[in-house]
């Protein structure tokens, strides 16, 4: 029986992760941050089937001890300080845990496991002001926020352990990933909630910043199967992954108010207050490379992934457990 590791898996993608490896028959387990409160909404209707122990980014001892405790096969690094309006508010501390802390947990793979695969989650932001579109694994790093800039940091020490100390360590370049499971702070989640409670009567209108800003959308169910399949190669390499489509922030507007039978523009109020210092207008992933190499490829469309985001924030208004 494989083992893994799965820092931040009480997150969207580690949670999803958590559920494909347990599918793939693997002993998982979960790192959690020791906090004043618990949230294990995610996987609660599977916690029982891992093994959580308690360790920090920020700590290197407790690296070095559940490491040592574990022996992972694979270790998947998807904690990080990760929204990245926060970024601007909290930048040193977003620098330590998204930067310096991929460092800590690769000196501590490279102390305790050397022969572990390590999966690092680097992020579609580190592309920022775009050079060209589409973006690739050649496409070089203009990042336009602290969240950016310490993820193009956490992706070049993977590479340079790799490099330095011929460690399996790699990095995926995750465009935007949405699900029933993302925090209600992103802006697609958001969306969702509230067209849920607009259509319920809960709420009146939904205060947007740029709905121009343009992303390449998927299903983070999708995109955890892209990051094993990486770890299953025989040598390790980064890879972008995408869907290869983009959509504005008024097409998911306008599909998800539409889902319900409402018009966006009734219900939607430009608030500068939401405008990013820098923003990020366009990105568009260019995911060839995983397609030939890894044989993946997306199996939710953006519809698919709009609708079924608006039903299961129905659900949850109405009272309804949703685990999707």
């Amino acid at each position: 029986m494989k083992k893994a590791l799965i820092t931040g898996i009480t997150g969207q993608d580690g949670s999803y992760l958590a559920e494909f490896l347990l599918e793939k028959g693997y002993e998982v387990t979960g790192m959690v941050r020791r906090a004043s409160t618990e949230t294990f909404e995610r996987i609660g209707h599977f916690k029982d089937q891992i093994n959580l122990l308690q360790a920090d980014l920020l700590d290197q001892f407790s690296l070095v001890k559940i490491l040592e405790d574990v022996q992972p096969d694979e270790i998947y690094n998807l904690a990080a300080m990760s929204f990245v309006p926060t970024s601007w508010t909290q930048p040193v501390l977003t620098g330590e845990f998204t930067a310096l802390g991929v460092t800590k947990l690769l000196e501590a793979m490279r102390m305790v496991c050397p022969s572990a695969k390590f999966y690092q989650a680097s992020s579609s932001e580190m592309f920022g002001k775009v050079i060209e579109t589409p973006q690739s694994e050649t496409t070089p790093f203009y990042p336009r926020s602290p969240y950016g800039v310490a993820k193009v940091y956490g992706h070049f020490i993977t590479v340079n352990y790799r490099e330095s100390y011929n460690l399996y360590a790699l990095s995926g370049i995750l465009f935007n990933h949405e699900s029933p499971r993302r925090g209600k702070e992103f802006v697609t989640r958001k969306i969702t909630d509230a067209v849920a409670r607009i259509k319920l009567g809960k709420q009146k209108e939904l205060r947007m910043g740029n709905l121009d800003a343009k992303r390449d959308w998927g299903f983070a169910g999708d995109y955890v199967r892209a990051m094993w399949l990486m770890l299953q190669q025989e040598t390790a390499d980064d890879y972008v992954v995408a869907t290869g489509r983009t959509h504005s922030v008024r097409d998911f507007l306008q599909i998800a108010f539409s889902h319900v039978d409402l018009n966006y523009e009734d219900y939607v109020v430009i608030d500068p207050a939401f405008i990013r210092p820098a923003e990020v207008e366009l990105l568009l992933g260019n995911s060839t490379k995983a397609r030939e190499q890894l044989g993946w490829t997306p199996e939710v469309s953006f519809e698919q992934l709009v609708t079924m985001m608006v039903d299961a924030d129905m659900d949850r208004q109405m009272g309804k457990t949703v685990t999707a």
